[in-house]
């Protein structure tokens, strides 16, 4: 019976002596503060690189760098952005490789990306890719901005640890995310990168659609790019700068032509049809064998039981093999679709006239995103460009060779190397002196 009681009563007796401590811990041997001025201070090397410190009566989290240590009243704040289980990889790093790395991020709604390049000029042919790391979704529209930026920086923690580096050797840095609409949206992600990396580190900071676009020119931006996944956008980008966007705006403000559009409107395909206020679908047998449902009934229950977007994009598959086995609703679905994708295309290159005033000059359209795989007979993504060389007989689309996140290390890549020939060409111009 004393063993029954105490099995019961440990787990709360644990649990309380964790609270405690949390809310009163010990307190660790203080170093000696030798300098303090504007949030840095100098500490004694022999202490670990990071932790907490005991400092006029108050309790610090610290981040040691070399003899300068950055501090912040804030625990939670330094979590953030600080944490010893992402970073402390940084203490067993070697001495950073010649040139240092450029990262590159490629963030959407259902995966995220990173990938760790060299910075050096030129690139080795052919191109090393020296880690890659794969993360959750970092679109803040979906999961919320603290679990968007807590992905974004475990994704590059991993491809440094992965590449034997540490922040240092970062050179430049080229996040391309989902949810990036608007020049507030870039500045808010760039003032939290300065908390990670050094001050030297470039910070580039666009629409995932940067990085599809970047994928199939090898980082140039010129041209046209249908990103269709979970979400869809339309992207087109002009030589001298110029951009243009269409859809992109989410579920609620009608994506159709993306993953989640389209099994969206299977599903609804098949409640309307289950009440009698549609045609007959095969849909519905394929939907309901697919998530092991009895009824069309239970599919409401199974919608909302998980807000994702992504879960319910993963059912395109089941609505493609039914309109290839002559499902004439999911096929009416599907060319709805194509038509939704080949307009925005025809909406941003119009924009854009990068198809010329003849309608005709030639330009790259990127095609990129699992709804746009080849499929048995059903090809949504040939389907799309037999809609756009219709309007646009110069488009030339192009299958990237290149993932997107190696599309945004490019990026960073090129904009690094230009900074630095621009900074070059400066100092080897003449100088004028006017006395």
């Amino acid at each position: 019976m004393l063993v029954a009681v105490a099995r019961q009563t440990l787990p709360f007796f644990v649990s309380f002596l964790r609270r405690f401590f949390d809310a009163n811990p010990i307190p660790s041997p203080s170093p000696m503060i030798l300098k303090e001025k504007e949030g840095l201070c100098a500490i004694d090397s022999t202490i670990p690189s990071q932790g907490r410190i005991l400092c006029g009566g108050e309790w610090f989290v610290y981040l040691r760098r070399g003899k300068r240590v950055l501090w912040e009243r804030n625990t939670e704040a330094m979590k953030l952005y600080r944490n010893g289980e992402i970073w402390g990889f940084e203490a067993q790093v070697p001495p950073s490789p010649d040139g240092g790395v450029v990262l590159g991020v490629d963030g959407g709604t259902t995966s995220t990306l990173c990938v760790c390049l060299p910075a050096s000029w030129p690139l080795p042919q052919p191109l090393a890719v020296l880690s890659r790391a794969v993360g959750g979704c970092s679109n803040h529209n979906s999961v919320g901005e603290k679990a968007a930026r807590e992905t974004l920086e475990d994704v590059m923690a991993q491809a440094l640890s992965k590449a034997s580096c540490s922040r240092s050797s970062v050179r430049a840095v080229c996040l391309a995310i989902s949810g990036v609409n608007h020049p507030s949206d870039q500045q808010r992600i760039i003032n939290w990168l300065r908390n990670i990396f050094p001050d030297k580190v470039a910070f580039y900071v666009e629409n995932d659609a940067v990085a599809a676009m970047a994928s199939g020119t090898m980082g140039k931006l010129h041209g046209c790019v249908l990103i269709a996944g979970t979400g869809t956008i339309a992207y087109a980008f002009t030589e001298d700068g110029k951009q243009a966007r269409a859809a992109g705006a989410g579920p609620v403000l009608g994506d159709w032509g993306s993953g989640y559009g389209i099994a969206a409107q299977a599903l609804t395909a098949v409640i309307k049809a289950h009440d009698g206020r549609g045609p007959q679908t095969k849909l519905t047998k394929s939907m309901l064998d697919m998530l092991q449902l009895s009824s069309p009934d239970e599919l409401i229950g199974w919608t909302y039981a998980d807000s994702s977007w992504a879960r319910i994009a993963a059912l395109v598959p089941t609505v493609v093999s039914t309109a290839e086995d002559g499902d004439e609703v999911a096929n009416k679905i599907l060319c709805d679709s194509v038509q939704e994708l080949a307009d925005s295309i025809i909406a941003v290159v119009k924009r854009l006239r990068l198809c010329g005033e003849d309608g005709k000059e030639t330009f790259p359209l990127v095609m990129v995103g699992g709804v746009l795989e080849a499929n048995k007979r059903w090809d949504i993504g040939k389907e799309v460009v037999k809609c756009i060389s219709k309007v646009f007989p110069g488009a030339l689309p192009i299958r990237p060779e290149v993932e997107p996140a190696v599309g945004a290390a490019l990026v960073a890549w090129n904009r690094y190397i230009r900074g630095i020939k621009d900074v070059q060409e400066e100092a080897d111009s003449p100088q004028i002196s006017v006395t």
